[in-house]
């Protein structure tokens, strides 16, 4: 029982992580604040950006956030707003 429990957790896990990472930002082209505004944003708040990439149509920023932690964080392109955390 206990072993049929814990493989059901980790597959619920797994599914919730598949999940997450296929959602992306789904914001139009059209509608994408410029690569610089965001680096701009992020430096004023003390991060030390090393790379900024697009991937699953959001902004993938990999540095040091504020606190000077190492950071991968991934951005919605219209907003900023983070979307997930690696």
């Amino acid at each position: 029982m206990r072993k049929a429990l814990l493989v059901a957790t980790g597959l619920t896990l797994i599914m919730t992580g598949f999940a997450a990472a296929g959602e992306g930002c789904n914001v139009p082209k059209s509608e994408w604040q410029p690569e610089p505004a965001l680096r701009q944003k992020l430096k004023a708040e003390g991060w030390k950006i090393k790379r900024v990439k697009i991937d699953d149509g959001c902004y993938e920023v990999y540095g040091f956030d504020g606190k000077g932690q190492r950071a991968e964080t991934y951005f919605d392109p219209k907003t900023f707003e983070v979307v997930k955390e690696g």
